[in-house]
């Protein structure tokens, strides 16, 4: 059991990371994304083969799973440009509002009742970044991309919580990295047009981070994940990866002394965003026991 956890802290950990390798690439966040998936998706490929996983399932099954996989690749899109256009703690303080989108979206696609608690906590966590964008004018865009983020993320969630008790995890991310490649490769022309890029190769250092990037944060991570769901309710694993904005906050702070250009306000509308993480755990663990 203790080896679970530490593969779920060390997931959660390494999720703390994809920020930092959005700010390290120099590529724009269209052609990051992009080397992002596809790399992602040969790692999958080959892993697939190596743990001789089964794959029993029809063109139109593929199809499907990859089709979410345009969730995930727009929200990474609109992240990576959130944290370009602002900086890492900004981006993931956004990222908490996935809840708040999940609350709304959820009971609409799920066709569930609304939940009044989940609805009233993501409120806070939208109070403190309306705090943060309120106060600091120079990351209103960033703000912004980062709430379509977020709003894209809750959609893959609960699209990919239907796919997960059906089928294996690493076919799920191998179709769904496929699906992502092909989507932003046939957008990536029109893209290019509106959002030129120096480069469209990467060069030696932003391969390098690339390669981590797909290699531990993206299959490293998903297969961490998977491996301490194994032992551990899926309801703790959720609840351990509110850690995950905490964590990319102070490494961004470590790495790029984010700490120095981050406002006051920026403190109080965190303090909100905590706040509503803490007392969602609090109320779910009640309601859990």
């Amino acid at each position: 059991m203790k080896n679970s956890y530490l593969k779920l802290h060390l997931a959660v950990l390494l999720s703390g990371f994809t920020g930092i390798f959005g700010k390290l690439i120099s590529l724009n966040e269209g052609l990051l994304v992009w080397y992002r998936t596809f790399l992602s998706a040969i790692i999958l490929f080959f892993l697939i083969k190596i743990t001789k996983t089964v794959v029993q399932i029809n063109i139109r099954e593929k199809m499907n799973i990859a089709k979410i996989g345009i969730f995930i690749a727009i929200h990474w899109v609109f992240f990576y440009a959130s944290i370009k256009y602002s900086n890492i703690s900004i981006g993931v303080v956004c990222y908490c509002l996935t809840s708040f989108f999940t609350a709304i979206f959820e009971p609409l696609l799920n066709k569930n009742k609304l939940v009044f608690s989940q609805f009233f906590f993501s409120a806070i966590t939208l109070f403190g970044i309306s705090l943060i964008f309120h106060f600091d004018s120079s990351y209103h865009t960033g703000i912004l991309l980062g709430c379509i983020s977020s709003a894209f993320a809750a959609l893959y969630t609960i699209y990919n919580e239907r796919l997960v008790k059906t089928y294996d995890s690493k076919i799920i991310n191998y179709y769904q990295m496929i699906g992502g490649t092909i989507f932003l490769g046939v957008l990536m022309p029109l893209y290019l047009v509106f959002f030129p890029s120096t480069s469209l190769i990467p060069d030696g250092n932003d391969f390098f981070y690339l390669i981590l990037l797909s290699l531990f944060c993206t299959v490293g991570l998903y297969v961490l994940f998977a491996e301490a769901l194994k032992k551990i309710p899926a309801f703790t694993t959720n609840l351990t990866f509110n850690l995950e904005p905490i964590y990319a906050i102070i490494l961004a702070f470590v790495f790029f002394n984010e700490g120095k250009i981050v406002s006051q306000s920026f403190y109080l509308g965190l303090f909100f965003v905590m706040t509503s993480v803490i007392l969602q755990t609090i109320i779910s663990l009640r309601r859990k026991k």
